[in-house]
């Protein structure tokens, strides 16, 4: 798993940002807790995931750049918002994977 460099953090995720990320390098389960990572293809912009689903065998293979963290749903559609409303921003488009490999 990669990890952008401009994390994307959520409010409720912001006080742990430091140990949800060291818990999920360590591969440890957290519940509650979404990534929102880079497509595996090119259909979409981003994708959410629970955190413990990435800690599937088929998950790691796929090398998935992490792009914004939340802890509950509800927060990581607000993250998920707050990513693409600043790439069309800065992009005029909702090229997510233009705008993080450019920043990396």
């Amino acid at each position: 798993m990669k990890w952008y460099n401009n994390l994307y953090v959520g409010k409720k995720a912001l006080k742990r940002k430091h140990k949800i990320i060291m818990r999920a390098i360590r591969r440890k389960p957290q519940i509650g807790i979404y990534m929102i990572t880079l497509p595996v293809n090119d259909a979409n912009a981003l994708e959410i995931y629970p955190s413990y689903i990435l800690l599937q065998k088929y998950y790691r293979k796929k090398k998935l750049t992490v792009v914004g963290i939340s802890q509950g749903y509800d927060e990581a559609l607000e993250v998920m918002q707050d990513i693409l409303m600043d790439c069309y921003n800065e992009t005029g488009q909702f090229l997510v994977r233009h705008m993080v490999e450019r920043h990396q």
